[in-house]
């Protein structure tokens, strides 16, 4: 396996595979979806399908020599090569000079699997480490729903509150909501992100401090709105609890060994992370340890399961049977040939709710970058804008100016074929629903059988993603489908999906206007305002 990251132009606009991709885009624009979905093996030349996942993308704007030359771009691009370097342990993290090693926290993930070869980063198996820690998180929460875990009043835990907010935060909620058929109903979970405190006042008002459990989920233990939230659930608890309660009430996962032992979490309730796992790709390690107090261990490795077969998948599948491939491929198509500039996801299983708002830090956070790997401004575009809501109540919002607006976008229609409640009549009307949109949005209805105000352009491009039944392990693969199909485009675009430069500077100045607004003195404009309304 390499270590060495492959050559790449920074500028993929130079290559022979784009140049012809513009110019068939050219062509692509005098036809309409209309003109190629009634072609006959349409849905077999563009469908790609796993043992429990489908991928129709023949709605999508594409002929046979679409998908060639966008098999040639990743072939330019060395896609094969730079995937043998994520697995490896490659400095894939240009800016950071690390690996990005979020695939080796679920490479085999139940005591059953082979033990996998060795993967070593500065000296050490990471895999061997991973798997540690895990055991050690899967035994503390197997503890915790037992009711063996106590507080400090010997009381069993009731409730659990993940304090995180981003990467520690957004998978964890739209895990818990997806799998909440899975969870345990003698322990609820809850979860705090906001910085403006009412997200924490409203979970604790419910709470009871002997019974509630709180996880300070922080790489650094120093982001300033976990930071805050912890700081006021840790004085929350000792307003009825003796100091010893910290230890028993607190647990993080965490790099920062001394702001652990300063805010006085005992070792055995602390969990490692590692500087090679990005917040957005965290799920897979202790950061999940609610989810695995939620759901169970069993169900935990599950999740893991399904992730690390989409891993296997993506290595060894050939690129035109390939989903991730496949799906960030077309994304290349859509945002660069196309012109689409959003792209809306559509889950048609409200289990599935937070999912779209997961996807919009996976996705813009990864591929928002205007600069290259190599430091060079890109010349072309670059990330996608990100949004969505569940199916049925999409239709009933935003779905007007999906039909009849002037928008560009392209969608992905996810769903589950087995109803994840007792209402299967109901989840199948929900499917039949589901694909007459993605019908309509590609066919559209012409002026010539109705009056202009009742006209539906069509010719919007979508793709449907359908899998058996919303468990652990399909949601594992579904989240993993969509992580390294945000590789692919990266290695496509030339980026580095594993920073997020882009929220440093924000942060930095909210320092200074924190002490403008703390001031006595005056200050200018709205700060001002916001002093003189906060005076009593």
């Amino acid at each position: 396996m390499t270590t060495q990251l492959p050559r790449q132009s920074s500028d993929p606009t130079d290559l022979p595979a784009w140049q012809a991709l513009q110019d068939h885009a050219g062509e692509m624009q005098a036809l309409h979806l209309r003109d190629l979905i009634g072609q006959p093996r349409r849905y077999r030349q563009f469908c790609a399908e796993t043992e429990q996942f489908v991928l129709d993308y023949s709605r999508q704007r594409m002929t046979g020599k679409t998908l060639e030359l966008l098999l040639d771009l990743a072939r330019d691009r060395a896609l094969e090569q730079w995937v043998d370097a994520l697995f490896s342990g490659a400095p894939v993290n240009t800016t950071e000079n690390q690996p990005a090693l979020h695939t080796a926290l679920r490479s085999r993930p139940g005591d059953d699997q082979p033990v996998s070869e060795p993967l070593h980063v500065d000296g050490e198996d990471v895999r061997a480490v991973v798997s540690k820690e895990r055991s050690r998180m899967l035994r503390l929460a197997a503890r915790i729903r037992a009711g063996d875990y106590t507080g400090v009043t010997g009381a069993p835990v009731t409730d659990v509150v993940n304090i995180g907010i981003g990467g520690s935060d957004l998978g964890l909620v739209m895990a818990t909501e997806a799998l909440r058929p899975f969870c345990t109903r003698k322990i609820a979970s809850h979860f705090v992100s906001n910085i403006d405190g009412t997200q924490l006042a409203d979970v604790l008002e419910k709470l009871d401090p002997s019974t509630t459990l709180f996880i300070i989920c922080s790489k650094s233990f120093t982001t300033l709105e976990t930071r805050l939230n912890a700081e006021s659930a840790r004085a929350w608890l000792l307003r009825d609890l003796p100091e010893e309660a910290v230890g028993k009430h607190f647990m993080a996962v965490s790099v920062n060994a001394a702001a652990m032992d300063a805010f006085g979490i005992g070792a055995d309730n602390r969990f490692m992370m590692w500087d090679w796992v990005g917040g957005r790709y965290s799920m897979w390690s202790s950061i999940g340890l609610i989810l695995a107090i939620a759901i169970g261990p069993e169900q935990f490795q599950a999740l893991l399961q399904g992730a690390c077969e989409l891993d296997e998948h993506f290595r060894t599948a050939a690129p035109e049977d390939n989903l991730p491939v496949l799906l960030g491929l077309v994304g290349v198509w859509n945002r660069n040939f196309l012109g689409m500039n959003s792209h809306v996801v559509l889950p048609y299983d409200q289990r599935l709710h937070r999912f779209p708002a997961f996807l919009q830090q996976l996705e813009m956070e990864s591929l928002g970058k205007g600069v290259t790997r190599d430091g060079k401004p890109a010349g072309y575009t670059t990330g996608t804008v990100i949004w969505g809501e569940p199916g049925s109540n999409a239709q009933h919002s935003f779905f007007q100016l999906l039909h009849q607006g002037t928008s560009r976008f392209s969608a992905d229609f996810i769903a589950p074929v087995q109803a994840s409640s007792e209402y299967a009549d109901q989840h199948q009307a929900g499917l039949a629903n589901m694909l007459a949109q993605a019908e309509a949005l590609a066919l559209g209805q012409s002026e010539d059988d109705v009056p202009a105000h009742k006209v539906y352009p069509g010719n919007h491009p979508s793709s449907i993603l359908l899998f058996k039944m919303l468990d652990p392990r399909t949601l594992g693969y579904l989240v993993a489908l969509y992580e390294q199909a945000v590789f692919v485009r990266s290695v496509i675009w030339g980026v580095n999906p594993f920073d997020q430069w882009g929220v440093e500077l924000g942060k930095t100045m909210a320092r200074g206007m924190q002490q403008a607004l703390s001031s006595t003195g005056e200050a200018p404009g709205i700060i001002e305002k916001i002093k003189a309304w906060r005076r009593p």
